[in-house]
């Protein structure tokens, strides 16, 4: 009696249909027969990426200099005064395209990601593509209950991630409300799971209440761009709007006390919302933030912008002069 034919037989055998009708297969199935098709050591891409990322290490972990942000895959977008920019992302970056983004990433030599873990289509997405031979690592965006810290720690663990860090907004939060002690709680319990710990924040006084506090993270996230953007000069962005309402458009208001601050701090840095959400272009905003001491940018893309996010990145490092703060990673 013949045996039931198994996944991999059935992709082979179906290739030929594949090939005239590829919208019936799914990208799991499609990057399955790829594997089947190809030797392991073939290039992902025709003669290869054309640029790959420079390395930096933070702890035990390897990482890109360029880091994939993870806002845009799970349909977050600062998106100013357009009211279906989030609804579009959502149509867009459907599971198939999620996938095709990392790939993309991987074969131009970015190795990292950010996933938050609140967003279990995300993660549950992630633990397929690896398990299918992806091998884009990623960095957990965390924001945990204060009463059962470990849950959100253990969850980032549990779904493969290298390290964890407090997001920006709760690590303002407590920053304002005096509860850096619960930052100190949170960087052991990281740790204890196997991971880099860090804490990410938009207001320079997070990051200096985690080093006057002495609880000695593993790496900071904290916001850099500048302000030669339009919408950093509507008339309504001033510093009082921003600082009792907030602001839809503004997310580095201290660049000046970021940059100088930053200087003294001996830890890597990885800056975030260095375009501004779109505003600034990459070639100016990753300058700006290499140039004054970041030693990663994490960056949301598409996966029509990666070749040339990394492109950028190259000539820029490459042309890099001037840079005060040590690279620290």
């Amino acid at each position: 009696m013949k045996s039931t034919p198994n996944r991999r037989h059935f992709l082979k055998t179906s290739a030929a249909a594949a090939l005239t009708a590829p919208w019936v297969m799914s990208f799991e199935e499609r990057a399955l027969m790829a594997q089947e098709s190809r030797p392991s050591s073939a290039p992902a891409l025709e003669g290869g990426p054309k640029e790959t990322v420079p390395q930096g290490r933070i702890g035990k972990v390897q990482i890109g200099r360029l880091i994939c942000g993870g806002n845009l895959v799970s349909g977050y977008a600062h998106s100013r005064d357009l009211i279906y920019v989030s609804r579009w992302l959502r149509q867009y970056f459907t599971d198939d395209k999620i996938w095709e983004t990392w790939s993309v990433c991987e074969q131009h030599g970015i190795n990292t990601m950010i996933v938050f873990t609140g967003d279990q289509r995300a993660v549950s997405l992630y633990e397929k593509y690896r398990a299918q031979g992806g091998r884009i690592q990623f960095l957990a965006q965390i924001s945990p209950d204060e009463k059962d810290m470990r849950k959100s720690v253990a969850q980032a663990r549990d779904a493969g991630a290298v390290g964890a860090f407090l997001v920006g907004n709760t690590g303002d939060s407590w920053t304002r409300t005096n509860k850096t002690h619960l930052i100190g709680d949170l960087l052991p319990m990281i740790r204890d799971h196997g991971m880099i710990a860090g804490v990410a924040g938009h207001e320079v006084r997070t990051i200096r209440a985690v080093e006057e506090a002495g609880f000695n993270p593993d790496f900071y996230m904290k916001t850099l761009h500048g302000t030669d953007y339009w919408s950093a000069r509507r008339p309504d962005q001033t510093k009082e709007v921003i600082d009792n309402y907030g602001a839809d458009n503004y997310w580095c208001s201290d660049p000046a006390d970021t940059i100088a601050y930053m200087a003294q701090v001996k830890r890597p840095w990885i800056a975030y919302k260095v375009l501004a959400a779109g505003a600034i272009h990459p070639r100016a905003g990753f300058r700006h933030a290499f140039q004054h001491g970041a030693d990663f940018a994490a960056v949301g893309m598409f996966d029509f912008q990666v070749a040339e996010n990394v492109a950028t990145t190259g000539t820029v490092l490459r042309t890099l002069k001037n840079r005060e703060r040590s690279w620290l990673a």
